[in-house]
């Protein structure tokens, strides 16, 4: 049974409860004749509201659910006289009930996962040990994984039950085996969470697989053109220069033309990426001053507005779009209106967020963005947008000079067939109403599992920004998570430096992707700090 889609949840909607009642009707009245049948095929259990249901979904299937309670007193407490006697001193336990696994995946590792975020749960929970009545069919399978059978076995005739443990020390002491079965039968798929590279969906794998062709055929050179045309309308731009290079080429062939204008620039900057942009202008030479803030800082339209009033001269401003450290995302509407209004040309690196959110360059001079991030395609291309037509400049260097793409069609020099098919393919794909919807879907259950994410709903659905707290190290927590198959963006400088990891959501991912990344992340971020 393919494992990779599974999730683990805390059952909370209307459906999720329906199918648990039904699970129960299937264990524990047509398998396990523990209760009477009825003609709803439903089994809701008499602590219904008092149960915490711990589930694994395939897709919206129920496949296994575990429920637990924790108030007193327990059904157990009815079945053995003076249960406490039974239990080490100072023991504060909770219930485990009605754990339960569709047949088809019970050679499978839902039972032990299940166990896994239920032992996650009372920890978490301060509870130091769970009972159990374990039907007599699966004491092995109890004892495999640390549960202690005590007392007298109690049910009836066909569904018998023995009243069972399991402790925090015993649980440590059999997960190393637990530990390494998981790793063994781990799915190899990955769940890449980077900002780039990013996962690619398979039609855009089989589209960059195709054989390569000549960059001067005909055949390239149309499909250059309607890619390029696909950029343009994806975005209100009137021009689209495709090149072989990384975002970091990108903002140079945008800086060299910058270098053209008259007067001097203003370049903002609160993030890692924005300070990028004020050393591509000092390298090429550029006149300008800066509107700098901490990282993360807010900077008002207000205060950008108060330094274009007092500094007449300024004639160019250049800043990104998503500042891709933080998620910050600049309100790119309102600095066009200002710049239009004031007569000054807006540059934008839109490398973090063309494919991500809506950009609109329609009224900005000059933007890049990459292949790789936000379009969701492998990396490899650069792309330059201009709203006016630029020709050649023998004064600039020939891969920096934008009018030479402009003049030769994007193909000036060799090219990637591989590439551009790939991101043809991508571009089919792009849909910002989902990238929305998981991007801030994902920041909730982000918040409501007690972690501090950088901004709001207002910032980039597509970068998830993660303080670790400072006793905590952000390295080893992202070691672990790329242990268990989960990439995270931790291992550059700035964030290391920070304490932060990001969850980048560009790529082909699902909100369920994330909700297992998430089980994963809770469970190692528990690990270290019970070990602080």
């Amino acid at each position: 049974m393919e494992q990779t889609k599974l999730v683990y949840k805390i059952a909370s909607e209307p459906d999720e409860l329906n199918q648990i009642h039904e699970l129960n009707y299937e264990t524990f009245v047509e398998e396990i004749p523990q209760h009477q049948q009825n003609q709803d095929r439903r089994l809701v259990d008499k602590f219904d509201q008092e149960n915490i249901y711990i589930i694994a979904k395939d897709g919206e299937e129920v496949v296994g659910m575990i429920a637990l309670r924790i108030n007193r007193p327990f059904s157990l407490d009815q079945k053995l006289d003076d249960l406490d006697r039974y239990l080490p001193s100072g023991a504060k336990p909770c219930e485990v009930r009605l754990l339960s696994v569709k047949k088809s995946y019970r050679r499978t590792l839902v039972f032990y996962q299940l166990v896994n975020e239920l032992v996650g749960y009372c920890l978490e929970s301060h509870f130091d040990m769970a009972l159990i009545s374990g039907t007599d069919r699966q004491i092995k399978l109890y004892r495999r994984i640390g549960f202690e059978p005590f007392g007298e076995m109690v049910g009836k005739e066909g569904a018998m039950f023995q009243p069972m443990y399991l402790t925090k020390e015993k649980f440590e002491t059999t997960s190393i085996a637990f530990a390494k079965m998981m790793q063994r039968k781990r799915p190899a798929k990955q769940l890449n969470f980077l900002p780039g590279p990013v996962a690619i969906h398979s039609e855009v794998e089989e589209a960059f697989r195709q054989g390569a062709i000549s960059h001067r055929s005909l055949d390239f050179i149309e499909e250059m053109k309607i890619v390029r045309e696909k950029l343009c309308a994806l975005v209100n731009a009137r021009h689209a220069q495709i090149a072989v290079g990384t975002g970091t080429l990108a903002n140079d062939l945008v800086a060299a033309q910058i270098k053209k204008l008259p007067g001097r620039g203003l370049i903002l900057a609160n993030g890692e990426f924005g300070y990028r942009l004020i050393d591509h202008a000092v390298r090429l030479g550029l006149q300008f001053d800066t509107l700098e803030k901490p990282w993360n800082g807010n900077i008002p339209l207000e205060e950008v507005e108060a330094l274009l009033k007092v500094n007449k001269d300024i004639t160019w401003l250049w800043t990104v779009h998503c500042e891709t450290s933080t998620g910050y995302l600049y309100d790119l509407e309102s600095l066009t209106e200002l710049t239009k209004k004031r007569g000054i040309k807006l540059c934008v690196d839109a490398c973090s967020s063309v494919g991500i959110v809506p950009v609109d360059l329609r009224e900005v001079h000059l933007a890049s963005t990459v292949s790789g991030k936000g379009l969701a395609s492998y990396p490899g291309l650069a792309v330059v947008f201009h709203r006016e037509p630029v020709v050649p400049d023998p004064s600039i260097p020939r891969y920096l000079d934008l009018g030479q793409y402009a003049v030769a069609g994007s193909i000036p020099y060799t090219h990637s067939s591989n590439l551009v098919y790939a991101l043809h393919e991508a571009l089919k794909r792009i849909d910002f109403g989902n990238k929305t919807r998981i991007g801030n879907a994902a920041r909730r259950l982000l918040a409501d599992a007690g972690f501090t994410v950088l901004g709001d709903d207002s910032y980039s659905p597509g970068i998830l920004t993660i303080p670790i707290p400072a006793v905590i190290s952000s390295n080893e927590i992202g070691n672990k998570l790329k242990e268990e198959g989960i990439i995270t963006s931790y291992e550059s400088d700035y964030l290391l430096d920070r304490n932060w990891i990001q969850f980048a959501l560009m790529g082909e991912l699902t909100l369920a992707d994330f909700e297992s990344a998430l089980a994963v992340l809770r469970k190692t971020m528990r690990r270290k700090a019970e070990l602080v």
